[in-house]
């Protein structure tokens, strides 16, 4: 068991490596931190934090730097995560606020978390399946060509352009899409796409070749947008902090473009929620918990974000294991309250 001077003494050592890059001896932790005690007593609680793997040389230092585990045990003892300044939650707001749809304010919502917190910012992209349709529209664009248009009530928006085999007229569409409307608003998609077949069969035979085109152009954009997809920025951050990892950064950068890996990731976290004592809407994942995910070197933090109070997705940011921990998780927070009340502005 670590003492509470010991913790305190973690405390330190994470915040100032983290601050510095250099490895932190007692006789910095004495000058800076004023724990009134003598740079031999600091000695031994840092011994016994090495004891339990919580800090390590590296090299010939005589200093120290936190571990993995070290990391984890200053994260889940983390108490005081400092707020944003009254100037950043205005900025977000402001930045925010001038977005003009759902994919505008998810580009402007990741580069402000880049900037934020100068990490890799990651935002996944909220998941037509797991909403309700909120509308459907057929607009007639040439003959033999409509676009369909899916509106959820995540706030996305989806459409699809269709070449028809078949003549139709505005009387057509409108009778298609009140008929799919008066069945189909509400209703979660994976319902929504075995409902599809009922409608069709609602329409006399001759109606049919058009119905069956148009409405197998809202499956086709319900089977669509099953697959995940993160939006990313900063990737220029992770080239700026190389010197935290051991080795090349490009497996990390690989893994990142891939999106697989990480999408993996974030599901675990939004299941496990490895969150911190009083901050437990913020997951954190250090390290060498990462190493099925290829990013062993990393930390990422995440946390879910949604309109209408329900979390439809994950946002949050990738970095080096030396990172403020404090403000990324605050930032992390903000900018998911910001973005899910941008959401419910445009629902």
């Amino acid at each position: 068991m670590v003492s509470e001077r010991g913790l305190a003494v973690l405390r330190a050592i994470v915040q100032d490596y983290v601050s510095t890059r250099e490895p932190v001896g007692s006789k910095s932790i004495v000058d800076k931190h004023h724990f009134g005690v003598s740079a031999a007593t600091i000695r031994n609680d840092m011994a016994l934090l090495e004891d339990e793997e919580l800090i390590a040389a590296p090299h010939t230092s005589s200093g120290r730097v936190p571990t993995d585990k070290g990391y984890r045990v200053f994260v889940d003892q983390l108490a005081d995560v400092r707020p944003l300044s009254s100037a950043q939650r205005h900025a977000i707001e402001i930045f925010l606020g001038a977005s003009v749809d759902i994919d505008d304010v998810l580009s402007r919502t990741v580069r402000a978390l880049a900037q934020l917190t100068h990490q890799v910012a990651l935002i996944q992209y909220p998941s037509v399946s797991r909403a309700r349709i909120q509308h459907l529209e057929f607009v007639a664009l040439a003959p033999r060509r409509v676009l369909t248009v899916l509106i959820a009530d995540t706030g996305v928006v989806e459409q699809r352009v269709v070449e028809l085999g078949v003549d139709y007229d505005e009387a057509a569409l409108r009778a298609l899409r009140d008929a799919a409307n008066g069945t189909l608003v509400g209703m979660p998609m994976a319902d929504a796409a075995t409902t599809l077949p009922t409608i069709v069969d609602a329409f006399p035979e001759s109606a049919r070749p058009l119905v069956g085109e148009l409405l197998g152009s809202v499956a086709g954009i319900i089977g669509a947008t099953k697959q995940e997809r993160l939006i990313m920025a900063g990737t220029a951050n992770l080239v700026r902090t190389e010197h935290d990892f051991t080795g090349s950064i490009f497996p990390i950068m690989e893994a990142i473009e891939e999106q697989v890996e990480l999408l993996k990731l974030f599901s675990e976290m939004a299941a496990e929620q490895h969150g911190v004592v009083g901050n437990r809407d913020v997951s954190v994942s250090i390290g060498r918990e990462n190493e099925p995910f290829g990013l062993a070197e990393t930390s990422v933090l995440t946390t879910g974000y949604g309109a209408a109070g329900g979390a439809v997705a994950r946002l949050g940011v990738l970095g080096p294991t030396r990172m403020d921990y404090s403000t990324n998780m605050a930032a992390v927070r903000a900018v998911a309250r910001y973005l899910s009340r941008a959401l419910g502005d445009q629902a």
